[in-house]
């Protein structure tokens, strides 16, 4: 059961409220400095597959008041980063203002998923019940761990579990009823 892959933009709870409005774009990274004076900017990905910017043709540069369409030119890899080169952009000045700034992709563009692979965009806000069809919460966010995926639920009396998203507890997602199904292993709550 893995979630991970492109997630939406914003943060945990702003990501809830962009849900509707942002579900059919995912952020691949965040710019979070330049590279050299030619243009070139350093991204921190977001997306579990740093290799997937090698077929990244086109992304959207959300500026925070608009998103702007850009053509990768070139994609190189320093550490756990990505190099990016943009047309039309070739000097540091031109991408400087954007440090900080999403880099988006069409859901048309997604990385394509696996069995049991689901988008964390279409996850949050899921409504989580238990094996015997009780209502146990409101799946809030998707820890990315090395192991494996941890799942952060809000539960219907305001605590907060977090499940392993492992066979032996997650047994069912239905991305189209916004509905997951789980088996509480002892000691999680």
């Amino acid at each position: 059961m893995e979630a991970g892959k492109e997630r939406l933009p914003g943060g945990n709870k702003k990501a809830q409220a962009e849900k509707d409005l942002m579900e059919q774009q995912f952020q691949v990274g965040v710019i979070s400095s330049t590279h050299g004076v030619r243009g070139e900017v350093k991204v921190f990905p977001t997306t579990d597959d740093v290799k997937r910017f090698k077929k990244l043709k086109h992304v959207l540069l959300d500026t925070g008041k608009e998103q702007l369409p850009l053509e990768v030119e070139q994609v190189k890899f320093f550490k756990q980063f990505a190099i990016l080169k943009f047309k039309g952009i070739d000097n540091i000045n031109d991408i400087e203002k954007y440090k900080g700034k999403s880099l988006l992709v069409d859901r048309k563009d997604a990385v394509k998923l696996k069995k049991d692979e689901y988008f964390i965009a279409d996850m949050i806000g899921m409504h989580v019940f238990t094996e015997d069809g009780a209502e146990f919460g409101t799946l809030r966010d998707v820890l990315e761990t090395g192991a494996n995926d941890v799942y952060i639920i809000d539960t219907t009396d305001g605590k907060e579990v977090l499940v392993p998203a492992i066979k032996q507890c997650i047994l069912n997602v239905d991305i189209e009823e916004q509905k997951m199904t789980i088996h509480l292993l002892e000691g999680l709550v």
